[in-house]
This record gives structure tokens, sequence and C-alpha cells, in this order.
């Protein structure tokens, strides 16, 4: 922990002091610079100002002995630059042009001075700064002053940044030594601060607090963390009692589901003799069903062979009442035995297993329909038959299907003069949508929910023969393959009924 206190505070210190010399170096570079372009510009305008006020002299004095063409006149003006020693060549033209004298420093030897004079200009050629100025008397210009003069910019400049590094130097010291009384008077609130954070997370208390010395934004951030420490300590204390609070529920729960358990083995012991009852119950159903077939399909089949056999030996002998009357005990036969088989089928569908494979729907549909149409004798219908996609289903339930919608299409159909029958399908992300369409009879919607019922029927039985289980049985079927049944339909107008499968098998459903 010591060695982290030391490395906080060398942070600290070394960022303040990094920042201290950062600012000073920064303004004294900002200033150095712009003191550099000054002193350039200020040395430059200095330097023609002077050669230019030397020329504007050097010609007024040789003026009249340009006017008189007085040559040794201007070489003796010339001479006298021998006092400026910051002029390395010179020269005096006449008005036409002609070079009247010249003069060469002592450093000058190597300059070349023009043949010819130029207007009025200066300019800086290397390490020399030329000079041109035309001399006037009375308003005509009798000639031309040509100064040759040195142009030292790069010794002023390094003169310059000696100096300016000799003050960047000094400068910087005392920013360091100012950086030290800063880092005493902005470190140690920090470093208070930091010594209770310490504190609270070694010890978790809370309790501790740091001395306010200041009142600028250290002393705000003071109070700031001793706000923050009080506030600390109330959620603690908050925390601990939800802790004790949480411990007991925890040890409640934990009592709770030590008696769910206990309740979970007494339901399944419960479950497992409930489930040997129904496996009883379901055998001795079966029992009684097959019973029940035995029992009742031999007498019936009596009374409607004796009826048929009455009717067939004795017809003559009988009056036309008492034919009728056995034709409707034949026929009731036929119906009672019909229904017993319906009954045996839909109680034998709930404890038959699914035996699931890929099925091909439309050759399931187009099987049904030829079964069913070759048994009809009425006006035969036309069936429109639509893509229908394969499902994972019973082959042998699903045609169950497919037999019982289409029969009840046909039959509810076959009173119209062109009965029609629409088979399709309609896909979505979960499941095919199976359905079948007709345009007879139709039904009541307010009486749909008893479609699918057992026994129930929506017409009368004179009109429509049937036993009322077949669309029970298409529930059953639908519902075990994990699907829907439900159906539309209005009065003479037809109805729809639709079945849907899951694209994806799933665990059968009960």
């Amino acid at each position: 922990m010591g060695s982290l206190r030391t490395a906080f505070i060398a942070s600290i210190r070394y960022k303040i002091a990094l920042l201290v010399l950062a600012v000073v170096s920064c303004a004294l570079l900002v200033a150095g610079v712009a003191l550099a372009l000054y002193e350039f510009t200020d040395y430059r305008q200095q330097a023609v100002r002077d050669l230019s006020t030397q020329a504007d002299i050097l010609g007024r004095a040789s003026a009249s002995a340009l006017a008189f063409d007085d040559a040794q006149a201007v070489k003796d003006d010339l001479q006298l630059l021998r006092n400026h020693p910051g002029i390395s060549a010179a020269a005096i033209y006449a008005a036409r042009g002609k070079r009247m004298g010249e003069y060469h420093g002592a450093d000058a030897t190597a300059q070349t001075i023009p043949e010819l004079p130029e207007v009025d200009s200066e300019r800086v050629s290397g390490d020399h700064l030329i000079v041109f100025r035309r001399v006037v008397e009375n308003g005509e210009i009798v000639g031309t002053v040509y100064l040759n003069g040195r142009y030292d910019l790069m010794a002023r400049l390094r003169d310059y940044l000696g100096i300016l590094a000799a003050v960047m130097a000094f400068s910087l010291l005392v920013a360091g030594l100012l950086s030290l009384w800063l880092q005493r008077a902005f470190t140690q609130p920090i470093l208070a601060v930091a010594s209770a954070a310490r504190g609270v997370v070694e010890r978790k208390d809370f309790s501790l607090r740091v001395a306010k010395t200041t009142q600028d934004e250290v002393g705000t951030l003071v109070d700031a963390f001793n706000e923050m420490l009080a506030e600390l300590g109330q959620r603690e204390q908050a925390l601990a009692t939800s802790r004790r609070s949480l411990e007991q529920e925890v040890e409640e729960r934990r009592r709770i589901d030590e008696d769910l358990r206990n309740l979970n083995a007494q339901l399944e012991q419960h479950v497992a003799q409930r489930t040997a009852q129904l496996e009883t119950a379901n055998k001795e159903l079966e029992s009684f069903s097959y019973s029940v077939s035995h029992d009742l399909r031999t007498p019936l089949r009596g009374v409607v062979g004796f009826a048929d056999a009455v009717l067939e030996d004795h017809g003559d002998e009988l009056s036309d009442e008492a034919q009728r009357k056995l034709r409707i005990v034949h026929s009731e036969g036929l119906r009672m035995g019909r229904l017993i088989d319906d009954l045996l089928a839909f109680s034998r569908l709930g404890r038959k297993a699914l035996q699931t494979t890929q099925v091909d729907m439309e050759a399931l549909a187009r099987g049904a329909w030829t079964t069913i149409t070759n048994a009809e004798t009425g006006t035969p219908a036309r069936v429109e038959l639509g893509r229908l996609p394969q499902v994972q289903g019973d082959p042998a339930l699903l045609t169950q299907v497919w037999v019982n919608l289409l029969s009840n299409a046909v039959k509810f159909s076959a009173k119209r003069e062109q009965p029609l029958v629409s088979v399709s399908a309609i896909t979505d992300g979960q499941e095919h949508i199976y359905f079948v369409r007709d345009n007879g009879a139709g039904f009541n919607p307010k009486y749909q929910d008893k479609l699918f019922g057992v026994f129930q029927r929506l017409h009368d039985g004179k009109d429509y023969a049937g036993t009322g289980v077949g669309l029970a049985l298409v529930q059953r079927i639908v519902l075990r393959h994990g699907g829907r049944v439900w159906a539309e339909g209005q009065p003479d107008q037809g109805a729809t009924f639709y079945f849907s499968l899951p694209k994806e098998p799933g665990h059968e459903s009960v």
C-alpha cells in the first residue's frame, strides 16, 4: 500500500510539474516566435531605412558635382564612405547612366558594381542589401546613387536566439521552483482524500472524514467526498438490514422448498397410483368396447338380416305399410352398425400410438377423393385440388381426416346443380394450413362450436345422413398431431373446414 501511495504522489507531482513547465514553455515559445518575426521584419526595415538615408545624403552631397560633370568631386564624395564599415560597395551614375565614380569597402573586393543604374529600389541579395536612389536637383534628375551594404540577418538571429534560450532557461527554472510550491498547495488536500479513500476500502470505515483547508474547487471536492462517505455509510447500513432480511427470506424459502419437495414426492406417489388405476380402467374399457362390439353387432346383424329376408321371401304377402316399416328397421339397423363402428374408432383413437413418417398430402387427398366419388351415385362433384405441402404425421390417421372432410363436402353439396369442392393449403412461418371448401348447404356461424362435438349435428338427419362422429374424429386426430381445427360458413353459401399441422413435428398431443 506504501508503494501505491508513493506512486500516487509521484504521479500528481509529475503531472503538476509537467503542466507548469508545459504552460511556461508554450508561452515562451509563442512569445519568442512572435518576437523573432518582429525582429526579422524590423531589422530589414531598419537596414533599408539606414542605407536609403545614406544614399540620399550621398546624392545631395554630389548633386552639384553631377550637375557640372565633375568626376573628381564625385570620387571624393564616395571616399567619405570609409567612415561607414557596413557599406561594401558604392557608385554614382550621371543622368545618362555614365558611372562617374565607384567605391569598394575593405571586404568587398569581389562585389561587382552594375554598369548601368536602376530605378529607385531596394532588394536583398544573399547577405547584402542593394539600394538605388535617384539624385534630383531643382526638380531634374541629375544622377543615381548605388549602395551595397552588408545584411547580417543570420548573425542577428543567432544573437537573438541565444538571448531567447537564456531567457527560457531562466524562466523554466523559476517555473520549476514555482511548481514545487504548487505541488504542496494542491496535492496535500488530494492526498488527504486518497488516504481516506484507502481507509474506506481497507477497513470499510465510512465514518472517516477529510478536513477542508481551502475554499476553492479542491475544497468543493473535499465536501463532495465527505458527503459521499456519509451517503455510503447510510447505504451500507441499509444493505446490512436488507442482507439480514434476505437471509431470513432465504431460510424461509428453504423450508418452503423442503415442504414442496415432500409434497411433490407425495404427488408423484399419488400420480403413480392414479396412473395404474387409469391403465386398469383403460384395459377394462377396451374389454368393454370389445364386448359391446361383439354383443351388439351379432344381434344387430340378425335384425338386419331377418328384416332383409322377410322383405325378400314374404314381401308379396305383406302390405305396403308393413314393407315400409321393415325397410325402416333394415336401414336403421345399418345406421346403428355404422354408429357402433364410429364410436369404437373414436374410443380407440386416443390409445393408438402415432406412426409418424413423411406424408404426401396430395396423394392422400387424391386417394380419399377417388374412394368417395366411386361410392357416390348422385350428381358427381367436381374437385379443384391445389398444391398440398408434405408434412410429418401418421398416414392412416391423416387419410381418415381427408376422407371425413371430403365426404362431408360431397354430401352437403350434392343437392347443387354443379357441386364443387376446392382443396388447397396455406403455409406460414410455423405451420401448414389445409382447407376443404364446398358450395353446399353451409351452416349457421353461431352454432359452429357444436361442429366438432360427438353426436352434434346442425342439419336434419333425414336430409343428410350421418352419425355425428366424423368431425369429432377429425379434431381428435389433428390435435394429436399438434394442430388445430376450425370452420367458416353461412347458410346456403357453402362451408370451409380448416386444419393446421406444424412444420416441425413435436411431441404427440393428447
